[in-house]
């Protein structure tokens, strides 16, 4: 044998126990999702995958890895695997302004791993939802600060310029820039532009997005919130509400509309107990004037009878023709981006491991809107089971436990 062909034969040698070595030793890993269809638009990921967890970390997504290295293997076969979603638009100050929720009752229950309470508190009472909720949220709660410095509590502060001040909100966004990622204008009554002015400043002052929550006025349109008031990558929330004229008598989308998206500003549907509207979206999306994000809004009265969580509020936009993709994008990729922390709504290797996993029936279903009109679809998605940095917090058919009759002897507190 010549040195050549000798050599040749060690290189592949090497070369082969090297491509073997990270299966063969691969480290113990805790938790399996074996056969489920991912979609992760974040890394163009589109089919069967498996997906291994250990510690709090994503360590591996690839097709058919062995199960022999899983401490849990959970077959997910029949169901949908996304990266934990991101809800743009909750309150969950749960100890704050009334209407408010628990996050993890509303948002780990429907595969929300990351919820950002949109404005229930302003730089009064922000360390207060921080010291009460956010701390002992097993959920990611962010937050866009309101530019009221008391909060949402009604027309008393929230129509008071006094309580706008613009360097007390920066300076508490500076101080806790890890949870505060922008600012938020809501409900504001006078017909002027202070509060949308003042909340564009302290977003401009602190570098975070705005969102804003605007009802026209005489003198105070949409068209120049959109076009004069607000910078590219700004938010406007409920953008399917029947307070907007942005359809024609024909229902076609105005074109100031196009020309606000060519300009940048972000429109979010934050749904909520009165802010979506079939009679808005429907012809809006058949237009192909589809949100930049899909959001709830969900607290106490939205949870009712218009079901404002995210699981139903995505089957709407389901049944009115978006495809799954594009509803996924919508509520991983895309508010990640919105909120500049593009390192959430991913399954990327080394990521935090935030994952949903969803049935999706096939049926008759009703759904209502905000005017409680009914639509009727065939589709409806239904969390399964959410993964929340690396622990299963929701598992509605027991995907993760055993079967009753081979589980020995056990009790609630095992």
């Amino acid at each position: 044998m010549t040195r050549f062909v000798r050599n040749a034969f060690i290189v592949i040698g090497l070369a082969a126990w090297t491509a073997s070595a990270p299966l063969a030793a691969q480290e113990i890993i805790d938790i399996l999702l074996k056969n489920g269809h991912v979609i992760d638009p974040h890394n163009e990921r589109n089919g069967r995958f498996d997906i291994a967890i250990k510690g709090e970390k994503i360590h591996r997504v690839d097709k058919d890895l062995p199960a022999s290295h899983a401490k849990k293997v959970i077959d997910v076969g029949e169901y949908y695997i996304t990266p934990g979603l991101i809800d743009l638009h909750t309150h969950f100050d749960a100890y704050g302004a009334w209407l408010n929720l628990q996050p993890d009752h509303h948002a780990l229950t429907n595969g929300v791993t990351t919820a950002v309470d949109a404005g229930s508190s302003g730089h009064k009472g922000f360390e207060e939802f921080k010291a009460g909720t956010i701390d002992k949220s097993k959920t990611r709660v962010l937050a866009l600060l309101n530019i009221v410095g008391a909060g949402m509590y009604g027309p008393e502060v929230e129509d008071d310029p006094e309580q706008m001040d613009v360097e007390a909100t920066v300076r508490m966004v500076k101080k806790h820039p890890e949870i505060i990622v922008g600012i938020k204008t809501a409900h504001y009554e006078p017909v002027n532009w202070i509060a949308i002015d003042r909340a564009r400043e302290a977003a401009e002052k602190s570098n975070t997005v705005l969102m804003v929550d605007f009802r026209p006025k005489p003198d105070r349109g949409y068209r120049e919130l959109l076009l004069e008031h607000m910078r590219p990558g700004d938010l406007h929330t409920h953008v399917y509400s029947r307070s907007f004229d942005w359809l024609d008598e024909n229902n076609k989308v105005k074109s100031y509309m196009w020309e606000a998206r060519k300009k940048g500003i972000l429109f979010d549907v934050g749904h909520g107990n009165g802010s979506f509207y079939f009679r808005k979206a429907v012809p809006a999306l058949k237009q192909g004037f589809l949100p930049d994000t899909i959001s709830t809004d969900i607290h106490k009265r939205s949870i009712m009878l218009p079901r404002a969580n995210m699981s139903t509020t995505m089957s709407k936009f389901l049944n009115m023709g978006l495809t799954l993709e594009q509803i996924v994008e919508r509520t991983t990729v895309a508010p990640a981006k919105a909120i500049r922390r593009t390192e959430l709504g991913t399954l990327s290797e080394g990521a935090e491991a935030d994952i949903a996993v969803f049935r999706l029936r096939e049926g008759k279903f009703g759904f209502l809107d905000s005017g409680r009109a009914k639509m009727v679809g065939n589709k409806k998605l239904f969390c399964v089971l959410t993964v929340r940095k690396g622990d299963i917090v929701w598992d509605t058919e027991g995907l993760a436990a055993t079967e009753f009759t081979q589980a020995g002897p056990y009790t609630n507190f095992r």
